[in-house]
């Protein structure tokens, strides 16, 4: 290969990578905003998949592209809310709370969706978001085409980290967050309402996962159909361990497996082996399981994770 196709092979994965993993970094911070608190939430995936649904169908019968990228923020933001009133509220079993609401929504969604569309053999579709190069950075060779050429979805999951950042260690209600989640009991006799900052926690959370399942119907493909997300809400569960709740090393972990399914793709269109592509198809997850085990030894858990708090 010759220096210009090196180029043009190395934009592409770079460019594929970035657009895999923003949707991972969007409800990502999503979910560290909930731990932080004190909430495992386990309706990531529904959540991801409602938003992607919302997003399409408003988008869909109202012909804005943007105003179902709102709606999915606010249907995220109204999973969260019953989330809240589930495990905060009512106490109960975060697992079983966000195991049911994952298959809720998801079935809700599919169900919605048949009783509007039925069963078509051509799928309705939506103009999708288009890209948008930012003037300057957008020329540098192989880095401007790849990270400055993306939708708008892609820039507001790189102002995330900062901000994410910003917020958790450099606010006090980022203080106060962490100090829920911690530990809730010495928050709340300082005087913390640690009930209203864990339902802030997910209300902001289920919002930008309901964000980031729209990405899948608006952007990366141009309808909803079953399995559009993949999984990659559980991926994102994993990767809140693997970055330690920490926003920059969600992008970091985003980034590898955005780049290993980029690869795959990749190495499937070339033929680079004569495997079954189911095979490749694998990879991005058996990655996700290698690390989680390796990196999950030395995690430090937010300590009321996982435990609902009562005022004595």
């Amino acid at each position: 290969m010759d220096i210009k196709s090196i180029m043009i092979f190395l934009t592409a994965i770079l460019s594929a990578t970035i657009r895999f993993a923003t949707p991972l970094v969007i409800s990502t911070i999503g979910e560290s905003f909930c731990e932080r608190a004190g909430i495992l939430n386990l309706s990531i995936e529904g959540t991801m998949i409602f938003g992607a649904f919302t997003g399409f169908i408003i988008t869909f019968f109202t012909r804005n592209i943007f105003f179902g990228l709102l709606f999915s923020f606010i249907s995220g933001s109204i999973i969260g809310l019953i989330m809240g009133l589930l495990t905060i509220t009512l106490g109960r079993s975060q697992h079983v709370s966000g195991l049911g609401m994952t298959i809720f929504t998801t079935g809700l969604s599919f169900f919605i969706y048949r009783l509007i569309f039925g069963s078509p053999v051509n799928p309705p579709t939506v103009i999708t978001l288009n890209n948008f190069a930012i003037p300057f950075l957008s020329q540098i060779p192989i880095i401007g085409e790849s990270f400055f050429n993306q939708s708008l979805l892609t820039y507001i999951a790189y102002l995330l980290i900062p901000i994410t950042s910003f917020i958790f260690f450099k606010t006090t209600f980022g203080l106060n967050l962490r100090a829920v989640g911690e530990n809730p009991e010495s928050a709340d006799s300082l005087g913390i309402n640690v009930y209203k900052i864990r339902y802030l926690s997910l209300i902001i959370g289920g919002s930008l996962m309901g964000l980031a399942g729209s990405f899948f119907s608006l952007v990366q493909f141009n309808m909803f159909q079953y399995g559009i997300v993949g999984g990659r809400g559980w991926i994102c569960i994993a990767l809140v361990i693997f970055a330690k709740w920490f926003p920059f090393r969600i992008f970091l972990g985003a980034f590898l497996f955005g780049g290993i399914e980029a690869l795959q793709l990749r190495l499937q269109a070339i033929g680079f082996f004569k495997f079954p592509f189911q095979i490749f198809l694998t990879l991005p997850y058996l990655l996700t399981i290698i690390i989680l085990i390796i990196v999950s030894r030395n995690a430090e858990y937010p300590s009321s994770i996982l435990k609902p708090y009562r005022r004595e």
